[in-house]
This record gives structure tokens, sequence and C-alpha cells, in this order.
């Protein structure tokens, strides 16, 4: 590309995102720390990509998404998922209107831009695959009929590691919907005395919505047209491909550790949050530092491991750190 189209690029990215700062600023009137996982959610939501968040219970997972709802002027719904619920609790169902003696639709708490699904993993697989469509097409079938999904729409959901009492596996289709799993870890020790002294008092800090759906719709086609060269069109490539053909890519003694690489979606995933990363930081082209940066985050939950990996005690955050230094930088 030109200089001249990068240098516009450029500006309309600085034009459009201030409101990220604010955004940034506002929410950490709340939250302590956790500044990365902060900044994956804001590349999720420009990148209009779905995020799950998991660790263990207090970590503040349900209030790093309530704040940031309270933060965008858009509607937000909270799903609390448990091992009762059903698909119609989600999705909305037929009622029969007794006036007209006809089926009307009654939506579910779906219908809203910002959707909380909180402990998405205590309930069972018929329920989280009612978010199949919804997450996918961006909207919903409810008897005859499909109801489009306001927009934005972004399926925002926590859940306790896997290993946890009472927990469900999800679907690995439904898993790879999610742009990003961002996991949790706990605060430090000045970390946690600011928690201390900011949570354990009779007023709670609030926070007031600082931007609007329209803002962040504004902001998605901006950081869509921000420039990919083709080496780092390459690299992506590159990288989805060492996943599954770990023998080309100088990842052999990897082989047998990998059950199942990544999907098409994670290279389309890894190229959208990757702009939406230089969006945030102000720049109008894509680096490899910045695929670096949320490419744990995207690839993390499309590697499934093996037997053997798990009888080595390897996870799948590991094969990503191999991954990334095994395939070259352009």
């Amino acid at each position: 590309m030109e200089h001249s189209g990068i240098k516009e690029i450029n500006r309309k990215v600085t034009e459009e995102s201030l409101f990220i700062a604010e955004l940034k600023r506002e929410m950490g009137k709340v939250i302590v720390g956790q500044d990365e996982v902060l900044e994956r959610l804001l590349v999720c939501l420009v990148a209009n990509g779905h995020v799950l968040l998991e660790g263990v219970p207090g970590l503040a997972k349900t209030l790093i998404i309530k704040t940031l709802s309270q933060c965008v002027k858009a509607t937000f719904s909270r799903v609390q998922f448990t091992p009762d619920l059903l698909p119609a609790d989600l999705t909305g169902t037929l009622i029969l209107d007794h006036q007209s003696s006809e089926f009307k639709p009654r939506l579910g708490p779906i219908f809203a831009n910002l959707v909380l699904a909180d402990e998405i993993n205590r309930a069972p697989a018929k329920v989280q695959s009612a978010l199949l469509e919804a997450m996918q097409e961006h909207c919903v079938t409810i008897g005859p009929a499909t109801h489009r999904l306001p927009d934005p729409f972004l399926v925002l959901a926590t859940q306790n590691p896997i290993e946890q009492e009472g927990t469900y596996p999800l679907p690995e289709a439904q898993v790879d919907r999610f742009m990003m799993k961002i996991r949790l870890g706990y605060p430090n020790k000045a970390e946690e005395k600011s928690i201390l002294e900011r949570m354990a008092v009779a007023k709670i800090p609030d926070c007031s919505a600082v931007t609007s759906p329209e803002q962040i719709l504004r902001a998605r086609q901006v950081a869509a047209s921000i420039y990919l060269d083709e080496k780092i069109k390459d690299y992506i490539v590159d990288l989805v491909f060492a996943t599954r053909e770990p023998e080309k890519h100088r990842m052999s003694s990897h082989k047998h550790l990998i059950a199942y690489g990544a999907s098409p979606r994670a290279t389309i995933a890894l190229a959208q949050s990757a702009k939406a990363y230089a969006f945030i930081n102000g720049r109008g082209y894509v680096t490899p530092e910045d695929i670096k940066a949320i490419g744990h985050d995207v690839l993390r939950h499309r590697i499934l491991v093996s037997y053997e990996a798990e009888a080595e005690n390897v996870d799948s955050d590991q094969i990503v750190r191999a991954l990334f230094e095994a395939v070259d930088v352009p």
C-alpha cells in the first residue's frame, strides 16, 4: 500500500480510537489490575468477536463484564447458566396469544447487545448448543421464523476451569466460535491490597457510560480497513498450518501432542483481532508483534491436545508457546 494510504488510515484510527482511552479509564475505576484482560476484551469488542473468560471463582470475571456493559450505552442481559436451564430460557419460545388464538414469539434474554453467559459450563450441552446459531449467524430461529439479533451483538462468557466440581466441557463447535479464550490469574500483593481498599467499603465504586453502539460500529469499520501486509498474512497462515502439520514447520517433536489443529476460523480470528489490537494502540497497520500479543488467546482453545499430551502434562498453552518459537517471523 502507498505511504499516503497508510497515512490516511492512521488519521482515521487516531480519530475513532479516542474513546478507547476513556473506556479503559472508566473501567479502571472499578477493576484493579487485569490491564491485559481489559485490553483483550476491548480487542474483541472492536473485532466483533465473542469472549470466553476462564478462572477460578472470585477473580472478578463477572464484575469485569458487567463493568464493560455499564461503560457502553447498550442493551445488556445476564443469563446464569445452571444444570436445569433449557434452550428456550435462553433464545425464547412461542406462546399462545388467547386474543388472536395464534402462537407469537416471546424473545429470550439473548436479544441484547451484550450478553453475559455466566458460568457457561454449569449447563449441559443442549443449552450451550442453543448459542451456536446466535454466535455464528447473529440470528435465532424460534418456531418457523428466524429473528435477527441486535448489532453489535457480543457473547461474553465466564467459565470455571473444567477440573471444578459440577462443570460440563463445552462442545468443540461452540468453543471455536469464541474469538478469544482469556485466562485470569490471581492478582499480585499490591493489587490485592488495592482491591481490599476499594471493595471492602460501604459504597463500591461505580462507572458511567462513555461510548455507544454507533461508536463501536464506526470503530469496527475503521479497524477492518487497517493495512495487513502480504508477509503478515503468510505469517498468520504459517502459524495455523503449523498446528495441523507440525512436522513441516520445525515442530516434529509436538506432532504426537496435537489431536486436532486450528480451524480456518482461527486464521480469520488472528487477522481480525490483530487489526483490532493495532486499532486500540492507535496504528493503521499490523506488525508481527500484534500477532504475538493476541496469538495465545486466539489459539489456546482451538488446539485439541492428544491423550499423550495429557499423560505428559502438556497443555495447549505450551504448544502455542512452542509454535511462536518455531515459526519464522517476517
